[in-house]
């Protein structure tokens, strides 16, 4: 009788401590992917990545360095940069894949979260983040920017003749000199519908307009290889000045090539908030993901001070937005940036768009013009003539 009893104790003793064992092996096992001790049997974090590969994927590797989570990603074409990875985000609603979306720009993070395809992340390291880069509901946080910039050659264009306004691409001096990206992707799709807010709002309703208009009667000729391809034709004496981003910039001139950029303005000289357009990345967790925890972990991580410094020291030079502590060299400040929320831009960039893609068209400009060979390179030689 004895012995049974012990028996009858000793097995459901048994399974507490198996259980007991489980559950420390578990959490031992939890310390270890955290540390980076040991990734396998890890579930990886699934990324879909819009911003450049060269530049992401060293700060995905320093994320599993630090803590053992694995990363997966998958980045975009060039050709359609953040739209195309968003797109597929939609298709995959039923059934996500992803679970955190990472994009150089935030317009069309804005819209996900708008759409409900983003969740609020909660994560102690994010409590600080400046509510102007942060989403009032936490479905995307933003950091570390590029400019809106104009491009081009110093010594084909003196930089005292280079337009420090951005309705200054109206003058007739620069016809058949001027090159963009297609804006239906990109920084570019953004910056329209900040121009439109901005313009309608602070000068008169149908000042956006015009502006295209002006741009319509120069010849301005819309690229589809994107803000990179915009610095290309200035490098190659295809235009004179060029619409693009600051990281562009600098990775000509990490390449060897001469060009300058000047960030212009979109209001007039002191109205405060009239600066050139600031364009964060932002990232947000995917509604519905296969691993909410360690999205949130990688997204308090890209949010982070450290990977602020990171992306400034990278081959983009990134300017720090939520960490303003972070030194930087003067030359790369936007001073007075652009004030137009993020939602309302992204809320008019689509009408903005539409309407550039009709009065810019290039069958509608052949039409505007007058008769004459209207080519890029007498534009070049016009732009030359006046500066000499």
């Amino acid at each position: 009788m004895i012995a049974a009893r012990r028996d009858d104790i000793a097995a459901p003793l048994g399974c507490v401590l198996n259980r007991s064992i489980q559950t420390i092996w578990m959490a031992c096992c939890l310390l270890i992917s955290l540390h980076g001790c040991d990734q396998r049997g890890i579930e990886p974090v699934v990324v879909y990545v819009s911003a450049d590969e060269q530049v992401a994927r060293p700060i995905l590797q320093a994320f599993t360095e630090r803590t053992g989570i694995p990363v997966s990603p998958l980045f975009d074409t060039e050709a359609t940069k953040t739209t195309g990875l968003a797109n597929r985000l939609r298709r995959e609603t039923a059934r996500p894949r992803a679970d955190l979306f990472w994009s150089s720009e935030p317009f069309e993070v804005e819209r996900l979260a708008a759409e409900g395809l983003l969740a609020p992340a909660v994560h102690s390291a994010l409590d600080g983040h400046p509510r102007i880069w942060r989403r009032s509901d936490d479905r995307w946080f933003a950091f570390a920017g590029r400019g809106r910039v104009i491009v081009y050659d110093p010594d084909v264009l003196d930089p005292e003749e280079a337009p420090d306004r951005w309705t200054a691409l109206t003058d007739p001096r620069f016809r058949d000199a001027i090159v963009m990206a297609d804006p239906r992707f990109g920084t570019t799709r953004g910056h329209l519908g900040a121009m439109s807010v901005y313009w309608n709002r602070t000068a008169m309703p149908g000042y956006y307009t015009a502006w295209l208009e002006g741009l319509a009667e120069n010849g301005v000729r819309m690229l589809p290889g994107g803000n990179a391809a915009t610095v290309d034709a200035v490098v190659r004496g295809e235009a004179i000045l060029g619409l693009t981003d600051t990281d562009d910039v600098t990775a000509a001139r990490a390449k060897g090539l001469r060009v300058s950029a000047i960030a212009p303005r979109h209001g007039l000289e002191g109205e405060a908030g009239g600066g050139t357009m600031l364009i964060p990345n932002a990232a947000g967790v995917v509604a519905g993901g296969p691993n909410p925890l360690g999205a949130v972990e990688l997204l308090a991580f890209l949010a982070s001070a450290d990977v602020e410094a990171r992306l400034y020291a990278s081959p983009s030079r990134n300017i720090p937005v939520a960490h303003p502590k972070i030194e930087i060299d003067p030359s790369d400040q936007i001073l007075e940036p652009l004030n137009v929320g993020i939602a309302e831009t992204a809320a008019a960039m689509d009408a903005a768009v539409a309407q550039a893609m009709s009065q810019l068209d290039p069958e509608r400009i052949r039409r505007l013009r007058r008769p004459g060979p209207g080519r890029v390179s007498d534009g070049v030689e016009m732009i030359e003539e006046k500066i000499e």
